[in-house]
Formats: C-alpha cells, structure tokens, sequence
C-alpha cells in the first residue's frame, strides 16, 4: 500500500491573504517564500479526528485546526500577547506529550501551540 510521506501544506481562506501571511511571519516567525514554502524543522506531527460536536477548535464553524509545535511556549506566548494577538489565558499540561496554548489569528482561525514533552 502506497503511504503518505508528510503533511505537505494547509490551506486556508482569508479575506486578506497578504495580511494574514505578514502576521503569521510577524507574531509565529513562519517564514514562508513568495509561493508559501516553508521549510520547517523535524519532529512529530499529529493527525487525529474529533468529534463533530468538539468546542476543542474554538467555533464551531471552524472545521480543522492547526497546530504548531514551539520550543519555549511560554516565550512564544510572551512575545504573541506583546503583539496584541488573541492569546488564551489558559494552557493545559498532559503528562508525557507536552504543553498546549492557543492563539486566534486576525481572521478568527484558533491555532494550537505545542512544546512536546
């Protein structure tokens, strides 16, 4: 059976594509090409289905979430809320996987922070 190798892009609608790719490269530091590439670091990815009726991704409009993994979440969070980013007030600690935090963008889209344990 042929597999896939990787999560190879996310897309997403935006009212204002420019400004929201300026954010993510200003407040998360993605530094996509002119074309989107990004070249991230190695490490784990998570593919996992809630269920439908989930408040997990904030909205219930918003079908899929992303999640980005950060070495220092505290920092990360720091420097988002000095932006003026929509920043949780809550994180959550699961024992053996790590720290989460979240983040809305601009454009109402909930993102998930992770520090892998």
């Amino acid at each position: 059976m042929e597999r896939v190798l990787g999560i190879g892009g996310y897309f997403l609608r935006a009212a204002d594509p420019a400004a929201l790719s300026a954010w993510y490269r200003d407040c998360l530091g993605l530094d996509a090409d002119d074309n989107g590439l990004w070249r991230q670091d190695a490490g784990p990815t998570v593919f996992a289905a809630f269920d439908s009726g989930t408040d997990y991704f904030g909205s219930r409009e918003q079908q899929t979430m992303l999640n980005f993994r950060v070495r220092d979440l505290d920092a990360m969070l720091a420097q988002l809320r000095a932006k003026g980013a929509a920043v949780d007030e809550r994180t959550q600690d699961l024992a053996g996987i790590g720290r989460f935090g979240w983040v809305t963008d601009p454009e109402g889209h909930r993102i998930e922070l992770w520090q892998a344990a």
